[in-house]
């Protein structure tokens, strides 16, 4: 049987809605692994969580979510890995259509997907965020070899081989991580499928809608250097040859907790 672990990232939880939904996917899943990364919490958060009966690593500060996935997922010794954001917006039942892509072996990375026509969008964002959020899909489509409809959306899981091969390429710790594991993978010759799912939008985003684009477009440029990069580009290669890249997530402070 397939083993599935799960890593659920969160920064200031509405720790009702985080526990609501944590019992959800323990109900759909019931996963190998139940992991909560949480940082920048208050006194007595972790342990209102651990009641929820579901594993939590802290972190005293805020590592970003990309760097707290990849935390969970090093922690992980399943088959499949898998996050979903803390908010529940995109519902169990809808992670674990996202899963058995890659369970059923038909994706070795699957991405969930709010922008796909099939998708279900039951309540929206507000007009700005969904205007910049299609305007930056249509941009990575046009810049990565992987074209989809949705970078973003936090419902994602691959095979622990796939996790294998892409960790070390890895080193945005924020938001833009998503959209890197998909230009890696790709580039790497991961099996990519986009999964349309039911997604409510959710209050009470920690993304600014102002500083958020403008570091999504350089995130993008990197990933797709990168991407270019493991897909022997001579001028990517060059490039990167003269510049210095940060340590990957892996290798920096805290990966391994």
């Amino acid at each position: 049987m397939t083993s599935v672990g799960i890593v659920v990232p969160a920064y200031d939880p509405d720790i009702d809605r985080l526990t609501a939904y944590l019992d959800a996917l323990r109900e759909t899943f019931d996963p190998a692994a139940l992991r909560v990364e949480l940082d920048a919490a208050g006194p007595g958060v972790a342990d209102r969580i651990r009641d929820a009966g579901v594993t939590v690593a802290e972190s005293a500060g805020r590592r970003g979510k990309g760097a707290a996935i990849t935390a969970g997922f090093e922690s992980l010794d399943t088959d499949v890995v898998a996050f979903a954001d803390a908010d529940g917006a995109t519902p169990a039942g809808s992670l674990a259509e996202v899963v058995a892509r890659v369970t059923d072996g038909d994706a070795d990375l699957a991405v969930g997907s709010r922008r796909h026509p099939d998708a279900t969008v039951e309540s929206h964002q507000t007009v700005v965020r969904r205007l910049l959020g299609d305007g930056f899909a249509w941009l990575a489509g046009t810049l990565l070899a992987v074209d989809l409809h949705d970078y973003q959306c936090g419902a994602k899981a691959l095979t622990a081989a796939a996790w294998e091969r892409v960790r070390e390429h890895l080193y945005e710790a924020g938001f833009a991580w998503d959209v890197e594991l998909v230009a890696v993978g790709g580039a790497l010759g991961c099996r990519v499928a986009e999964v349309p799912i039911t997604w409510e939008d959710q209050p009470g985003s920690t993304v600014s809608t102002v500083r958020a684009p403008v570091g999504l477009l350089g995130a993008l440029v990197r990933a797709r250097h990168r991407a270019k990069r493991l897909g022997d580009s001579r001028l990517h290669a060059a490039l990167a040859a003269r510049g210095s890249d940060d340590r990957a997530l892996i290798d920096r402070p805290g990966s391994h907790e």
